[in-house]
């Protein structure tokens, strides 16, 4: 008899954490596919959308990881309630030029620009500035250099371990980037940082690097020094060193990369209106 009010107790820990878990099943966005131009892109609908529709545009890196089953970005864009776009591009955010496994004829920038933009308006009645752009490595490189080339459009970027110097790839072989560029100086005058200018840039850039980063930390840093020698507002975390370069930082910087997303999104449509 004495083990029985213990066992209730455990019953009813049980029970409560299992209608706990119930209740975060049922509040948890969704994810779809839909197409886009001919090409596959993937949608997240957070359960409490703002009423502002905001939209985030995800730039994936080079192994084509998909943020569809990533529970820390999920519950960042739940909480702030931010709806999700991330086409798949195959090894082209690169740049602007001709990727022939994405598409013989488009380039993924002009992708995100025309097409892409079109299928957000449609769909969340969202246009710039209340769209805000991430990326992760490879897509970090791309939104970065997105944004500076058209700021305008994308006034908001936050780049996770952005892939900066990538002519490095040509060097080591990378059979995509030779497709597209003719050797490694024609890549490195291609990269986001060779784009920034001193007139023109995003109002809203927030970039981070783990120190422990030894293959893109250098150009990360390059850039921050730029940005700050032209006087260029931005924000930047190159101190927080999580595992280096993958999945664990990158999860592990997503509370502060879509805060500032969610905050500059909210500054943006302040200073629309």
């Amino acid at each position: 008899m004495k083990s029985l009010p213990i066992t209730l107790s455990v019953y009813y820990r049980v029970l409560s954490r299992e209608f706990e878990n119930m209740n975060l099943a049922g509040a948890a966005g969704t994810w779809s596919e839909t197409t886009i131009a001919g090409h596959t892109a993937d949608l997240y609908e957070p359960p409490h959308a703002s009423e502002h529709g905001y939209v985030v545009l995800y730039l994936h890196g080079v192994h084509l990881t998909r943020l569809k089953d990533n529970a820390a970005y999920c519950r960042e864009f739940d909480r702030h309630g931010l709806s999700v776009i991330a086409p798949l591009t195959q090894r082209s955010w690169w740049s602007d030029r001709i990727c022939p496994e994405f598409d013989a004829q488009v380039s993924a920038e002009r992708f995100a620009l025309e097409p892409v933009l079109r299928f957000i308006e449609r769909r969340w009645n969202a246009a710039p500035p209340g769209i805000a752009l991430l990326g992760t490595s490879m897509g970090g490189q791309g939104g970065l250099r997105l944004a500076f080339r058209h700021p305008r459009t994308f006034p908001i970027v936050a780049a996770v371990s952005p892939a900066i110097d990538f002519q490095m790839r040509l060097d080591e072989g990378d059979e995509v980037l030779a497709q597209m560029y003719a050797d490694a100086e024609d890549a490195r005058q291609d990269t986001a940082t060779l784009h920034v200018h001193p007139l023109n840039w995003p109002r809203q850039i927030w970039f981070c690097c783990d120190p422990a980063d030894q293959r893109w930390f250098e150009s990360a840093d390059k850039l921050r020094m730029k940005l700050a020698a032209l006087g260029i507002p931005h924000q930047c975390d190159l101190e927080t060193s999580a595992g280096g370069h993958g999945w664990q930082y990158y999860d592990h910087m997503a509370g502060a990369a879509l805060e500032f997303i969610a905050r500059s999104l909210e500054q943006e449509r302040l200073r629309a209106d």
